[in-house]
């Protein structure tokens, strides 16, 4: 027989014994009629896997995005800019060129990076970006992220910690009134 023969053979082997093992029902009466029930009693047993696991821990998850206290800053903070691009699952907002109209030539452009959900000095990459225009409309862009970057992560990062702690005085106002509830 084959390299390859023997393989496949061995493989249908090995489906066919899990397949038979997984049949095994079990006693009837200690499963739970309900899937949700059956689903959370197979994962505290460490029985069956979900898909979303596979790709093991990943360092870019982050929270829903009403609920990530940095996100919600960043977009009040940024309020008043047309926004580019705003994507919670990728981490980052870009707004549009903006100009308040007290320069003709001049415009402004952010871009914000979230390097973490943490409320911290580090989790947040701000980029600011300077477009000055001739009349010949020939323009030059430039990085000058430095003390606007700066306070603008300050800015975020105070709405953002004032936001946790309304999110926690919520929280636990919550679960003091269940706990009279019972």
């Amino acid at each position: 027989m084959s390299f390859k023969k023997r393989t496949i053979c061995i493989l249908n082997i090995f489906a066919c014994c899990l397949i038979l093992y997984s049949c095994n029902p079990g006693d009837a009466r200690k499963i739970p009629p309900r899937a949700e029930d059956r689903v959370r009693q197979n994962i505290e047993e460490g029985r069956g896997f979900r898909l979303g696991s596979l790709g093991g821990n990943k360092t870019g998850e982050f929270d829903f995005a009403s609920s990530n206290e940095l996100w919600r800053a960043s977009l009040d903070t940024l309020e008043f800019m047309p926004l580019a691009l705003a994507n919670y699952s990728g981490g980052i907002i870009v707004t549009d060129w903006y100009s308040d109209g007290s320069s003709e030539n001049e415009s402004v452009k952010i871009s914000i990076r979230f390097l973490s959900n943490d409320i911290r000095s580090d989790a947040l990459s701000v980029k600011v970006f300077y477009k000055k225009c001739s009349v010949q409309n020939s323009c030059q862009i430039s990085d000058r992220s430095g003390d606007l970057s700066a306070d603008l992560s300050k800015k975020i990062l105070t709405k953002a910690s004032i936001y946790k702690k309304e999110n926690k005085s919520k929280k636990k106002k919550k679960y003091i009134n269940s706990k009279l509830d019972d």
